[in-house]
């Protein structure tokens, strides 16, 4: 089985789409709201990991939030399930999290999860839960109560400043 499937352009339309329309998704650069997301959810503020780069954070933690990003996507998802990897204006992809997470030249997922400028999100395929990052709030936001509960038990290192929750 392949990994990062690229989206066709039906699919990526749709679910930009429906993506804008259920979360209010509103891009900005000025540090307002992007999204509206349901509850349960958890806003981590990252921003300790921008130290003037985009790419500067702490190799460790970023492995660390990595690895267990990767555990929290398999226990919330049937062996033969692909979630949505997207990354805003960009192509977007399916990916099963029990095959490999293929990296490009920078050592990255073809759709990064450090928001280092641009927004990120992986979505399960009902939006029944994801990942959302944004790019300047520095901040990413977990969803859905089986995600949050897997991200919660497993303790990313660079998830510990919690900016608000609902």
């Amino acid at each position: 089985m392949e990994n990062w499937i690229l989206l066709n352009e039906k699919e990526y339309d749709d679910i930009w789409n429906r993506f804008c329309k259920e979360f209010s998704f509103n891009p900005n650069t000025d540090n307002r709201n992007s999204y509206k997301v349901p509850s349960p959810f958890v806003i981590y503020d990252i921003s300790d990991y921008f130290k003037g780069y985009w790419d500067d954070w702490d190799d460790e933690d970023h492995i660390d939030l990595e690895n267990k990003l990767i555990s929290a996507f398999i226990e919330c998802t049937n062996e033969d399930d692909y979630i949505y990897a997207l990354d805003w204006q960009h192509d977007g992809y399916w990916v099963n999290p029990r095959l490999e997470f293929i990296k490009d030249e920078f050592d990255e997922w073809l759709v990064p999860f450090f928001p280092n400028g641009d927004y990120y999100f992986f979505l399960q395929k009902d939006f029944e839960w994801g990942y959302l990052s944004h790019p300047w709030q520095r901040s990413i936001c977990i969803f859905g109560e089986k995600f949050v509960k897997s991200l919660r038990e497993s303790k990313p290192k660079m998830l510990k400043r919690i900016l608000s929750e609902g």
